[in-house]
């Protein structure tokens, strides 16, 4: 009976539609039930992880497409290289930075705690040498400008200071603990250091040093940092970033010809396009060509000799052309996946530790790329800032694998993950070859909520209690002795 009354309004609702026309309750069905499987599908344990994953290595595929299809106009441009010898050493460097990946989600959190300080000297050491001999050759060893090359292995030292900072910032603000609102406990040794580093990178490489800006306010933001702390930073940032442009007449140029581009007039004098206006321009004349569905994976003209660092800098005003608007909806709709699952991640662990360095790591990744495609469509100056998973680049594709890793590690600890893993009971084989178990998390103690305080304070009223005073029992225990003699 209960089921024919509540159905009834939902019928007559639908008999009153005109016929052919689905009434409001269809309507509401219809546009109710894929939100509700959404739903669904995100309240799942592991859907952090999954998230995670897949917008990571659909990133990393597409990456690697576009780096063939960027780099592979060697051979037919006249040059004596392969075709593939730009997408065999981006395939190398993806395969470094799975077996990176795969190593970074096993390791616990106390190993990333005791990295933190060591690495973060070892990249200062690097980059005082970059500032003292920016084109050094010695034996092997040599330096140029942000690189250090080592034999046949070239590393760039500020991509490692990314995590380097995260690491080590994120355990410092951890161990002092709620001191932090406190201006001496938050500032030494934490804003000399950072200072000292994001000078010694930011010489050569302003774009890095923005990124580790981002990881550093990430960390602040999360720990709890008075917001006066925020804008006297912001000021010193941005009276620092005004030193080192400065300092650089190619970033005072670049300055220039993004105002020359913000103005409907700009960028016009022969003197501009050939000049400092050229990769801005021929970006956007990529972008153009594109259309709303491009003209076709490969067939791009740009990276023709016309576009500087189509296979890097610039590789989304190649999708842009090649694979156009839908091409790059879905490149942003997978870093916004990616952004989404890493603050899910931050929001739901439990540990101090792993919320901070999610929260600063996705900031990093997301803002990294916004820096990138705000540069590439108009919107930002060019800083040189490579694309997350899919600019060509060694040591930039490894670190952000790492960091990758590091997050799927800490979605796999989130507790209810964890109690889904342990309840699966995955085998030996499966731990080993993937990832081991997480640890089960805390349960809380009947005592260990809000309820425990109000339990405990009338026990301590109790135990201050006549009954229960040491004093006052000695005191109850000699006038009862002194009355049985009374007595006696």
């Amino acid at each position: 009976m209960t089921g024919t009354v509540s159905d009834a309004p939902a019928a007559r609702a639908d008999a009153s539609a005109p016929p052919g026309v689905p009434g409001p309750s269809a309507v509401g069905r219809l546009i109710g039930e894929p939100f509700a499987a959404l739903r669904g599908l995100l309240a799942r344990p592991l859907a952090s992880y999954y998230l995670l994953v897949a917008s990571a290595g659909l990133l990393l595929v597409i990456g690697l497409v576009m780096v063939y299809s960027a780099t592979n106009v060697t051979t037919s441009d006249g040059g004596t290289g392969s075709a593939l010898a730009g997408v065999q050493q981006q395939g190398l460097w993806a395969a470094i930075g799975l077996a990176a990946f795969w190593l970074a989600q096993r390791l616990p959190t106390r190993t990333y705690r005791l990295l933190g300080l060591p690495l973060l000297v070892l990249c200062m050491v690097f980059a005082l040498i970059l500032v003292l001999f920016p084109d050094l050759k010695a034996g092997p060893v040599s330096t140029y400008l942000n690189w250090i090359t080592v034999g046949p292995v070239q590393f760039q030292p500020a991509e490692l200071a990314k995590l380097a900072l995260m690491w080590w910032g994120a355990d410092l603000l951890v161990r002092r603990g709620d001191s932090v609102t406190r201006w001496k406990r938050l500032a030494m040794p934490l804003f000399p250091l950072t200072a000292l580093l994001f000078l010694l990178v930011g010489v050569h490489d302003l774009g890095s040093m923005l990124c580790m800006l981002l990881v550093f306010l990430g960390l602040l933001w999360v720990t709890g940092v008075r917001f006066r702390v925020f804008a006297g930073m912001f000021a010193v940032a941005i009276a620092g970033v005004i030193v080192l442009i400065a300092d650089q007449s190619y970033r005072f140029q670049r300055i220039l010809a993004f105002g020359q581009m913000a103005r409907a007039n700009g960028c016009t004098s022969p003197d501009s396009l050939q000049g400092s206006c050229w990769q801005s321009v021929q970006g956007m004349y990529a972008l153009a060509d594109g259309g709303w569905f491009g003209v076709g994976l490969g067939q791009g003209r740009q990276k023709w000799s016309w576009l500087p660092e189509a296979h890097n800098d610039f590789i989304f005003a190649i999708i842009g052309e090649e694979l156009g608007v839908v091409g790059c909806v879905v490149v942003l709709a997978l870093f916004a996946v990616l952004a989404y699952a890493g603050l899910r991640i931050a929001r739901r662990v439990d540990d101090p530790f792993r919320r901070t360095v999610a929260a600063a790591c996705t900031l990093w990744l997301a803002g990294q790329a916004v820096i990138n495609i705000g540069a590439v469509v108009g919107l930002l100056p060019i800083t040189g800032v490579p694309l997350p998973f899919i600019s060509a680049g060694g040591t930039a594709l490894v670190v952000t694998l790492v960091a990758v890793g590091m997050l799927a590690s800490f979605a796999r600890a989130e507790p209810d993950a964890a109690r889904a893993l342990h309840a699966r009971a995955p085998s030996r084989l499966a731990r080993i070859l993937w990832a081991p178990l997480p640890p089960l998390p805390a349960e809380k103690k009947p005592g260990s909520s809000r309820s425990t305080t109000a339990v405990r304070a009338p026990r301590r009223r109790t135990a201050g209690s006549r009954g229960t005073d040491p004093r006052r029992q000695r005191a109850g225990t000699r006038s009862r002795s002194t009355t049985r003699k009374d007595r006696r």
